[in-house]
Order: C-alpha cells, then sequence, then structure tokens
C-alpha cells in the first residue's frame, strides 16, 4: 500500500488485538464499513466508504489522534488518560467496562489494607504515568496532613504479566486493569483502592472533528449500533384508562408512541425499552391489564443529530399521540 492510497480517506484508529478488538469489530459491521484486511497488513481500506482503518495498539491509539496521525479511533478512557494528551471523547461505547485498581497480595492484609498503605512500598504497573501521578498527589496529601513520608513510592514499569510482580518479589503491590477480578482471585491479590473507572470510547482530533463532516457521520452509525444493541421495541394493547400507569412502566426514550384501536376505550402503544429490563417491563404491563404485548428486535437506529448519549437510564416523559 502506498502513501496516494490513503489521500482523501479519513484514518480510523482500530485497536489490532486483545480486548476492545472483537466489540469494535461487531461495531463496525453494524455501521456497515466494509472493508477487507489482507494478512500481516495493518491498514485496509473501506470498500464502500472514504474511509482507512488503521490497525494499531490500543495503547497507541490516542497518542496517533492526538498528533493528527489518524483522526478518529476507538480505545479505552484508561488509554487516553494515561497518554496525557489532549482529544475529543465523541461517544462512550458501554463495553470494556473495568477498573484501574491498586491491589495488594491476599497475604499482607493485614498491613495493607488501603492505598496510604503502600506509599513508600514498591509498586509495579504498566500505568506509570497515572500510577506515578496518583502517588505523587497521596504524598503531598498526607504531608500536608503531618504524616511523616521518608521515602517516595517506587514506581516500576512493567508491560505485561503485572499480576505475576508481587509473587517474583518485583513488587509490594501492583496497579492494574481489574474486569471479572478472575485474574487477580487466582494471583491471590485483592483491590485496595480504584484509581479510575474506565471503558471503551470513540475520540476524534478536535480539528478534524470541526473539518470533516464525515467523522459526525461516523459517530452517528456507531450510536446507532449502540442504541440497536441495548433497546427493544416493546408493542402492546392496553385499556384508555391505565395508559398513564403504562406511561410509568414505558416512557420509551423520548416518549411512547400510542395509536388508536378500533375496540372502543382501548390503545396500542409502542415504546423503546431496554433489552436488560424488558421480561420485567412485560410482567409489569400484563399485570395493570395490557394484552397482545409483543418485543421486537431494533436492528439499526437513528435517535437524531441532536440526541444525548442513550444510558442506562430512561428518561421520564410524555407520551406522543398519533
Amino acid at each position: 500500500m502506498q502513501a496516494e492510497d490513503l489521500v482523501d480517506r479519513l484514518l480510523f484508529g482500530i485497536p489490532k488485538k486483545g480486548r476492545l478488538h472483537d466489540q469494535v469489530m461487531t461495531l463496525l459491521q453494524g455501521a456497515d464499513i466494509q472493508f477487507h484486511r489482507k494478512n500481516r497488513l495493518d491498514i485496509a481500506l473501506s470498500t464502500n466508504h472514504p474511509i482507512a482503518l488503521v490497525f494499531l495498539p490500543a495503547a497507541d491509539i490516542a497518542q496517533f489522534v492526538a498528533n493528527g496521525n489518524v483522526d478518529l479511533g476507538i480505545t479505552g478512557q484508561d488509554m487516553i488518560a494515561e497518554a496525557g494528551v489532549d482529544v475529543e471523547v465523541l461517544l462512550p461505547l458501554g463495553f470494556g467496562k473495568c477498573r484501574l485498581s491498586i491491589q495488594a497480595p491476599l497475604s499482607s492484609s493485614d498491613s495493607i489494607k488501603a492505598a496510604e498503605d503502600v506509599v513508600g512500598k514498591r509498586v509495579a504497573t504498566s500505568f506509570e504515568l497515572l500510577t506515578t501521578r496518583f502517588f505523587r498527589q497521596l504524598e503531598s496529601d498526607l504531608k500536608a496532613r503531618g504524616v511523616d513520608v521518608p521515602t517516595p513510592t517506587q514506581i516500576q514499569y512493567v508491560s505485561g504479566s503485572v499480576e505475576a510482580a508481587c509473587s517474583l518479589g518485583l513488587a509490594d503491590a501492583i496497579v492494574d486493569l481489574v474486569e471479572s477480578g478472575e485474574t487477580m482471585h487466582a494471583a491471590k491479590l485483592h483491590a485496595i483502592h480504584t484509581i479510575l473507572t474506565t471503558e471503551a470510547v470513540l475520540l476524534c482530533n478536535p480539528l478534524k472533528h470541526r473539518a470533516n463532516p464525515l467523522i459526525e457521520k461516523v459517530r452517528r452509525r456507531i450510536e446507532g449500533v449502540i442504541v440497536a444493541q441495548r433497546y427493544v421495541l416493546c408493542n402492546y394493547n392496553i385499556e384508555r384508562d391505565q395508559l398513564p400507569a403504562a406511561f410509568r412502566i414505558t416512557p420509551g426514550k423520548k416518549a411512547p408512541t400510542v395509536s388508536p384501536l378500533q375496540h372502543d376505550g382501548w390503545a396500542a402503544v409502542s415504546a423503546m425499552v431496554l433489552r436488560s429490563q424488558v421480561v420485567d417491563v412485560m410482567d409489569q404491563l400484563e399485570e395493570i391489564g395490557a394484552q397482545d404485548i409483543l418485543v421486537m428486535e431494533i436492528k439499526n437506529a437513528r435517535m437524531g443529530q441532536n440526541a444525548a448519549y442513550y444510558t442506562e437510564t430512561s428518561p421520564k416523559s410524555s407520551p406522543k399521540r398519533l
């Protein structure tokens, strides 16, 4: 591939492997960004958009975006914070959620119970910037309270297998990501403090965002995929005098849609419902007399250019009637 192949294409940084890669591939498929990646090549040209996908280590994507080497990308908030760069976060993606935590051996649980107990000791991590910043601030706070800090905390950078550092005698504690906690427990460690919580985000270079409308188009497409993954469409029939109770159960995104039925005193209601809550919602609707309750998949969605990011909390709103 030649440099001229990338001219006039939006450069999109994608995690080349690791915990985010597979879910990012699902997002791209849902957003209809088609491409063919040749073996051993880390750049793939989209076949239906002026986009080039650049496969990079997740830890490098924030730096590439900030420098303008790529226009937008997907990586974890932890990677952005560790890079210490200025980027624009366009959209939280709802996956890759975990905690950057201080962890200590279970065998030292009597002496190391909090972050303050680690001050002055040896800490191994692959998040050198965030860990150093955290402990230097903690040391400063302790000194301000009159606590003696004879030696600064020693931060030891390791690029992988951080959880083994304590067992091998390299460190007294570690700072690492915790998702399910399975690796931490297997290494006989326990978390004593969370430095930050993180998830995958869509980010871009602020200057590129203003200059290239394709970035906003990609953002809206990915947002639509996320909404479709999180929500289903719930349709049901209910007596009109039960509509206020029904609206409390299914407020929808902006409002439920209400249509008249040929049967006097009844209405048909359609509302988006969180997938994680839909079975409970069906039970509640049935309890107030709803009938013909149907749940349908949403393959894709567009929620409006000015729509807020859709979280796990459904808004309270008034119904819109047809």
